[in-house]
């Protein structure tokens, strides 16, 4: 299982190749934004990006991924490029409620010492990260969005990170699955095959957002 857009563009195509390597091998991927519980729904292996709980689950990190806020061009041309997050009370703002549902984002410090929730203003509010990459490419406001959201629109010149010297510490992207003593073979050669082509995925997301 994987959260759907993640899922979508970073796990189906390393599971496609997976199948096409092992063709005695079939495979179930469930996408969700739902955390489900492995064992009740009968999930041998998890994508999971953010912290993790404190779980007898065994984790491999295979990437992270930034928080940034982003604006389009032509917005920013207009209103001007915030230079700190406090210069965001002045700005429209495109909130992802998945992501945070309140009228605020974090922040790190320069100096990446301890991290503020700083309030904004909330010009729309949306339930995916699709709708508020849209909207910012729009001209409606700026967004928060993890970077795999809106990579693509940044390589294009649609969108412009700001405020990256403030970014809060990156969010981890973890395989997870339940701990046995010994793991069944096919799933070993699952994590081996796809763990790194994830990752992989994952630092060529980076690039595109640096």
């Amino acid at each position: 299982t994987a959260p759907i857009v993640f899922g979508r563009l970073h796990v189906l195509p390393p599971v496609d190749e997976f199948l096409g390597a092992y063709p005695e091998i079939n495979v179930r991927l469930t996408l969700s934004d739902r955390n489900v519980h492995l064992v009740d729904d009968h999930i041998d292996v998890a994508v999971r990006i953010g912290a993790l709980a404190d779980s007898s689950l065994v984790a491999t990190r295979v990437g992270a991924l930034r928080r940034m806020i982003c604006a389009s061009p032509a917005y920013l041309a207009r209103v001007g490029v915030p230079k700190a997050p406090e210069d965001l009370s002045a700005l429209d703002c495109v909130n992802f409620a998945g992501f945070t549902s309140s009228a605020a984002w974090t922040f790190g410090a320069k100096d990446k010492r301890g991290e503020r929730a700083v309030p904004i203003r909330v010009r729309l509010a949306v339930n995916t990260a699709e709708a508020a990459v849209d909207a910012a490419i729009a001209g409606v406001g700026v967004t928060r969005v993890l970077s795999y959201q809106a990579a693509q629109a940044v390589a294009e010149g649609k969108l412009k990170i700001v405020l990256a010297a403030y970014e809060p510490e990156p969010v981890p992207i973890n395989l997870v699955y339940v701990g046995q003593s010994l793991l069944p073979l096919k799933m070993r050669a699952f994590l081996d095959f796809v763990a790194p082509r994830i990752r992989e995925r994952a630092a060529k997301v980076d690039a595109m957002v640096r």
